[in-house]
């Protein structure tokens, strides 16, 4: 019975990435994401028939489901995320489904036939990965992690910030919103300096490592393959296959130069203005209670508490798709619950400043 209910979650789900892909087809403008929909709404219906086959040759009946409602939901995510972030999430759904039915695979309720069909089943959708995953490659991630990363720290650390000066000036609230965003405003500055610091110093660690490289090339061209012939090794490459890939890259300047230097496409600029910038929208949401609500510090406090644990959960999501594996549910959790913990011993500090120096404000 557990295999078959199993087998019933399958066909329910494939009938509905069917009806999903369908749909997205209709309402994308790109005509090369459309096509792709379009394909994958093909697949997807044969992937159900395949299961509906295989119910039905039991005796288990099934009643077709048609989501329009949950297809809105989509089109407003696609509209949110942009395309880069959707496919994500779609390329993490087809990873789950390649997982469960692998592990289907092994199951002896199947038949021979049926376990083929279900081979090429997880070759599909293996595929899938692979069709989503060409999307993305044309867009660069950076800037969107960039801003993550910086939205993330502005929260935290002034949502820290702004908890501790409320302990110490619990009736003046705009104290400590003052206070939050001059700190907020200095350590946007200051992220974005160091933003740009990192992706410029390490184009030119590499640009100097290139620079060697070529001095090498053309002074000793043993040398240089030595050099690769080292880096091969310490990658744990073994030594016979090192040896291969340095003879047959020995006169290829630039190849060999590629393998030991990994290329930065981040624009120091825009890493920078994207960090800084994040930095200040994510203290917006711990501050802006302190301006509005002027009778206490503690009142404001818990509007602050509130819209930073709303937007660390928008973040704490968006990393998870981000990173095409983690679970949204347990991500958001952790970012949720390492921002309020830094805020509550953050209001302990300043308790116990309050009393060591006897302020009362």
């Amino acid at each position: 019975m557990q295999a078959i209910e199993k087998a019933k979650k399958f066909y329910y789900d494939e009938l509905n990435a069917k009806q999903l892909y369908s749909y997205l087809a209709k309402v994308e403008s790109k005509k090369e994401v459309k096509e792709l929909f379009e394909e994958l709404s093909k697949i997807e219906a044969n992937h159900t028939k395949f299961w509906y086959d295989f119910l039905s040759d039991r005796g288990v009946k099934l009643k077709p489901k048609v989501r329009a409602n949950s297809l809105w939901f989509y089109k407003i995510l696609r509209t949110l995320l942009g395309s880069r972030l959707f496919i994500i999430l779609l390329e993490m759904q087809e990873s789950n489904s390649t997982d469960e039915y692998y592990e289907y695979y092994k199951d002896p309720i199947l038949t021979e036939s049926e376990r083929q069909g279900l081979a090429f089943i997880i070759e599909d959708e293996l595929e899938h990965e692979k069709n989503l995953g060409n999307q993305n490659k044309e867009a660069n991630f950076s800037n969107i992690r960039d801003f993550i990363l910086g939205m993330n720290d502005g929260l935290v650390e002034i949502l820290g910030t702004v908890t501790g000066l409320s302990a110490v000036y619990q009736s003046k609230p705009l104290i400590v919103g003052a206070s939050g965003l001059v700190v907020g405003i200095a350590g946007a500055l200051s992220m974005a300096i160091g933003a740009y610091t990192s992706v410029r110093s390490q184009r030119q660690v590499n640009e100097g490592i290139k620079s060697k490289m070529e001095l090498l090339f053309n002074v000793s061209k043993n040398r240089a393959k030595e050099e690769l012939l080292n880096k091969l090794s310490e990658s744990g490459i073994p030594d016979d296959i090192s040896q291969e890939v340095v003879e047959k890259l020995g006169d290829n300047e630039n190849a060999m130069a590629n393998l030991l230097v990994e290329e930065v496409k981040e624009n120091e600029i825009k890493s920078a203005l994207y960090t800084g910038l994040a930095y200040l929208v994510g203290l917006f949401f711990p501050v802006i209670p302190y301006f509005f609500i002027t009778s206490s510090s503690i009142f404001a406090l818990v509007f602050s508490v509130i819209f930073a644990a709303i937007a660390l959960s928008i973040v704490g999501a968006v990393v998870s798709i981000a990173s095409e594996s983690l679970s949204i549910k347990n991500k958001i959790i952790e970012m949720v619950l390492s921002g309020l913990g830094a805020a509550a011993l953050s209001y302990l500090f300043g308790t116990f400043v309050q009393f060591v120096f006897g302020i009362n404000a």
